[in-house]
């Protein structure tokens, strides 16, 4: 019998080709943030098996995900080169698509308490309502 990882509820950020990328840029910024692109590329091609990815596709990758409110700019560093670079950080969004990201659904519907359930609803469901067509 072959092992399969257990399924969890997945978001469109860990999925397709920027899955990896989105995971690095993620992990780096919660470890040691803000940062400026140019120290999260670096420390992206640090990572085992990312040491051949471009500047370039770190660079559109975080801003990719500054417009999907995963990133934000929390202010300005000035470089050895004298200009100014942005620093970035994550937001909420970010950390909460981290978590959701680990949770395994069924675990969570199985082995949480009542109390716990009413306050998923309470929070989930006005949102619901929102995107119902």
């Amino acid at each position: 019998m072959s092992r399969r990882k257990a399924k969890r509820g997945r978001l469109s950020v860990f999925k397709g080709r920027e899955a990896r990328l989105n995971k690095a840029i993620f992990h780096i910024l919660a470890l040691k943030s803000p940062q400026t692109i140019y120290e999260v590329s670096k420390e992206v091609k640090a990572q085992r098996g990312m040491k051949h990815t471009k500047y370039t596709s770190i660079n559109r990758r975080v801003r990719v995900l500054e417009a999907c409110g995963y990133i934000k700019k929390v202010g300005t560093r000035k470089t050895q080169a004298g200009f100014q670079a942005s620093l970035y950080q994550l937001t909420v969004r970010a950390y909460l698509a981290i978590s959701f990201n680990r949770v395994n659904l069924d675990n969570l519907i199985q082995k949480a308490n009542e109390e716990s359930i009413l306050a998923i609803l309470a929070a989930i469901i006005p949102e619901m309502s929102a995107f119902e067509v």
